[in-house]
């Protein structure tokens, strides 16, 4: 089982490059199969999430040709069947977007309820919700969500919780309804537009993606596009923290600054040197970092998968934080893991409460999922010591080399298999 093996304390000092956004590409890659006409998207991060996704679409007929790491052309002419494998897709939550892009296309789909990270109940209330109202049959069994129309309608969907995967679902099968569909109160996140952006490459008619009314006018079919993912906020900002936790000075690259302006707000605030640039964000830290208090909203708030990385650094900034988490229940899993490594943070139903302590030491931890894994491996580089992280599969889900880019900035942080290699690591560095 593949480990990471870090050995704390060195600042974070250099320039890295952000990867295409995880969350676009996969709605974006579902998207790429609602035309028979040849499909080429760049800029695809290299995780695990879309390399599943891409087996599933090849599964399922589509030919799909590697142009290099992060090009792919999908050909969707050769579709041979709407039901999608379960081997496939119980291993990532966005398998669900095959269910609108599948539906939109062939008024039919077959899709196994999804898997991806324990981090609370993501219910799919919401897009079955939108789906009856465009006149689609949802059921569910044996496992499988079912859908079958004769027609697709446009319709007026009011949604009752802002919810990115319900938006970009009914985005993906209204493109091809007959008539007008209105999406009320729609998740307005960077990857939502990107993903509008994409469907109108390829001929759809979307308004207002990026607001909280999105517009969708029905059209007959779609067409051949190329078209290149926005860069990931997440990752980008979770290097911004690394940067902070370990006061580094650290130059990101590839990124659209506009996205981390609510992660830009909290470093700015806790005590970091913020630089914008047209692509790039520098974040330059301080040894005196400040608390803070945040609570985790869509967006244009604070992102949930930003909540881990921000309360890792705020366990070693000066004075009282109170993180509140209010979009998933379980997202508070890595704090046990943070206290054995002499974090002192108390958990209270949907907040934490963390008093900042010097300095962290290192210890033998478990990533609980892909953003946690992500936080607790920059409380490694932060602590003194070395930490052994396992469960690192969550991490590879959603970043790319993400030990390479690291150590890149000057970490110490290998990928290890073996005890023997933990024992390499530690004399090298020692």
């Amino acid at each position: 089982m593949e480990q990471y093996i870090i050995k704390g304390g060195n600042p974070l000092v250099g320039e890295v490059d952000i990867s295409g956004a995880k969350n676009a590409a996969l709605a974006i890659l579902a998207a790429a199969i609602m035309t028979d006409e040849t499909v080429v998207v760049d800029n695809l991060p290299d995780v695990r999430d879309i390399n599943v996704l891409l087996q599933a679409i090849e599964g399922i007929g589509a030919i799909v040709e590697r142009v290099n790491r992060h090009c792919v052309k999908i050909n969707a002419s050769t579709i041979s069947s709407t039901r999608v494998d379960y081997e496939y897709i119980r291993k990532i939550r966005a398998s669900y977007y095959l269910l609108g892009a599948l539906t939109g296309r062939f008024h039919e789909a077959q899709v196994a309820l999804p898997g991806g990270c324990d981090i609370g109940t993501r219910p799919i209330d919401q897009h079955i919700k939108g789906f009856k109202a465009l006149g689609v049959q949802v059921t569910i069994e044996h496992g499988m969500i079912m859908t079958n129309a004769e027609q697709l309608e446009g319709n007026h969907i009011y949604l009752d919780v802002v919810s990115v995967g319900a938006t970009i679902n009914v985005m993906l099968a209204a493109a091809l309804a007959d008539g007008a569909t209105i999406i009320e109160n729609a998740a307005k996140e960077p990857h939502v537009v990107d993903v509008a952006n994409m469907l109108n490459s390829m001929g759809a008619n979307i308004k207002g993606a990026g607001t909280d009314v999105i517009r969708i006018k029905g059209v007959k079919d779609l067409h051949k596009t190329e078209y290149s993912v926005i860069p990931d906020q997440i990752e980008a900002g979770t290097f911004m923290f690394a940067a902070a936790a370990t006061n580094g000075n650290v130059l990101v690259k590839n990124v659209i600054p506009k996205h981390l302006e609510a992660i830009t707000a909290k470093l700015l605030e806790i005590g970091c040197a913020i630089e914008e640039y047209d692509d790039a964000v520098r974040v330059i830290g301080t040894e005196q970092l400040k608390s803070t208090q945040v609570k985790t909203l869509p967006y244009p708030g604070y992102p949930t998968d930003m909540q881990p990385q921000i309360a890792v650094t705020l366990a070693i900034s000066q004075g009282t934080s109170i993180v509140t988490e209010s979009i998933f229940e379980n997202r508070f899993k890595y704090i046990a893991e943070l206290v054995r490594m002499g974090a002192n943070i108390k958990v209270e139903g949907n907040t934490a409460i963390i008093e900042g302590v010097s300095h962290l030491t290192g210890a033998e931890i478990n990533a609980p999922d892909l953003r946690a894994g992500a936080a607790l491996v920059i409380a490694g580089l932060a602590a003194e010591g070395f930490t052994l992280i396992d469960d690192i599969v969550y991490i590879q889900r959603g970043y790319e080399n993400f030990e390479g880019k690291l150590a890149g900035l000057g970490a110490n942080i290998e990928k290890v298999t073996t005890e023997k290699d933990v024992q390499k690591f530690k004399l090298k560095v020692s």
